[in-house]
């Protein structure tokens, strides 16, 4: 018997909905980035400069590819506290690789399968064991952490004679533009077209929107929650890569806070910490707002521990506004 993978009609104007009120989301964050724009331009002389516009690109994109996955995990109704921990883990595993005579891209294939095994393990405990996605992440990020100090026996490995063509990934430039800008926004092209038009990324909408209607309409919600929760990790390990590159060496602590960064930008983009909205163009506006935030005050001399505290009133915000938004679609 053929089963039917249309959504029903309840299920589909729920999220015909709710794109346009993401959509409304995304606007009104574009027009908060302008005015940022046009107020920093009159308080820093150095705000619109191509060297601080470079830099703030920089400091989102590679943690941007984190973002994307998050986002995508989100929408299906997951959360990923790990991410942070895996970034750490395909470096180091990749850095220890490469120092054990390995040659670096092999190495680094290694470090984003050994990040792509953590999402495989985290999504086997939630559609095998009936964890949930907080647990298991949990669960991950303090694994990954100790695995990260037992590769390293605490000691950051010095990765400086990495070749030339290896470190452009993370150092390059194309065009005068950095190659990771570069490389960022093509991912976020991709991903964006996949999950406005890709039939397999749509029913990651469906299973974060409804998972009991996607079941009856014939999709294996398991088998979506696993491949999204893996994606999730691989993109982790991606980043994890580029940092070594970049970087030129591998810390056993890095990457710690990044979970919750990544989360805050995806969740003021718009995406729902219970599942079934998102888009990659909002969680890009998000990392982008919380990096021109950061230079901002950095620009006006506004201590770090206020700029901690700004930066939590964002997240504090934007999650309000998901819960609100939350109950409209209940009521």
């Amino acid at each position: 018997m053929t089963m039917n993978t249309t959504l029903p009609t309840a299920g589909k104007s729920r999220l015909s909905l709710f794109g346009g009120l993401h959509k409304q989301r995304e606007i009104g964050l574009i027009v908060i980035i302008a005015l940022i724009f046009v107020v920093m331009s009159f308080t820093s002389p150095y705000f619109l400069t191509w060297a601080n516009m470079k830099a703030m690109l920089l400091s989102f994109s590679i943690e941007g590819i984190v973002v994307i996955g998050m986002t995508i995990l989100l929408i299906v109704g997951g959360i990923d506290l790990s991410v942070g921990a895996v970034v750490c883990l395909s470096m180091v595993v990749a850095g220890q690789l490469f120092l054990s005579g390995i040659d670096p891209w092999l190495a680094s294939l290694g470090g984003i399968v050994a990040a792509a095994l953590v999402g495989l393990l985290m999504g086997l405990t939630v559609t095998k064991i009936g964890l949930s996605h907080f647990i298991a992440s949990l669960a991950a990020m303090v694994i990954v952490r100790g695995l990260c100090m037992i590769i390293t026996q605490g000691t950051p490995l010095s990765l400086f004679t990495l070749p030339a063509s290896f470190k452009f990934l993370g150092q390059g430039t194309l065009w005068g533009i950095p190659f990771v800008i570069i490389l960022f926004f093509v991912l976020v092209a991709l991903f964006d077209f996949l999950l406005r038009k890709a039939t397999l990324f749509r029913k990651v909408f469906y299973t974060g929107s409804n998972e009991r209607a996607a079941a009856y309409s014939g999709i294996n919600i398991n088998r979506i929650k696993l491949w999204v929760t893996v994606l999730t990790s691989t993109l982790a390990g991606v980043a994890g890569i580029i940092y070594m590159a970049r970087l030129g060496s591998a810390t056993p602590t890095f990457g710690v806070g990044m979970e919750l960064n990544v989360i805050a930008a995806a969740v003021i983009g718009g995406a729902s910490l219970k599942g079934g909205t998102g888009s990659i163009l909002g969680a890009v506006l998000g990392v982008a707002l919380l990096s021109i935030v950061t230079s901002s005050l950095i620009l006006i001399n506004v201590s770090v521990y206020w700029q901690d505290l700004i930066k939590g009133l964002i997240l504090l915000a934007a999650v309000s506004i998901d819960h609100l938004l939350n109950k409209y679609r209940a009521a």
